[in-house]
């Protein structure tokens, strides 16, 4: 299944325009939130990361979206492989369902 997640990190910001892309990118199920992206303390990203299952893809319609901490978003790479699931980017070539894909995350995680 395709998870999305919806991050903004501004009250004056809203989701809904990354809703609709994951939504289009076949998201059956999508997680908001509104905290700075820094932060560790996020309980709808980890409600998502605890429903995830082997096989499941979690979709943001950008990286920065995820975290903006390289170690973070490693540290959730690292988890989201445990749990034998997937990252795409919808608007970057990062995809680690594919061998391509995988191959761009190794080559970010070179740079940590």
């Amino acid at each position: 299944m395709k998870i999305g997640y919806a991050r903004v990190s501004t009250d004056d910001q809203d989701t809904t325009a990354q809703v609709a892309a994951l939504k289009a990118g076949g998201c059956e199920r999508t997680y908001r939130e509104k905290v700075f992206g820094g932060r560790w303390d996020r309980p709808e990203l980890h409600r998502l990361l605890d429903q995830l299952r082997k096989g499941d893809v979690l979709v943001v319609w950008k990286l920065d979206r995820l975290s903006r901490s390289l170690r973070d978003v490693l540290t959730l790479m690292e988890r989201l492989g445990e749990a034998g699931a997937g990252f795409r980017s919808l608007t970057e070539a990062i995809d680690t369902t594919t061998p391509a894909g995988r191959m761009m995350m190794q080559m970010v995680g070179a740079f940590a």
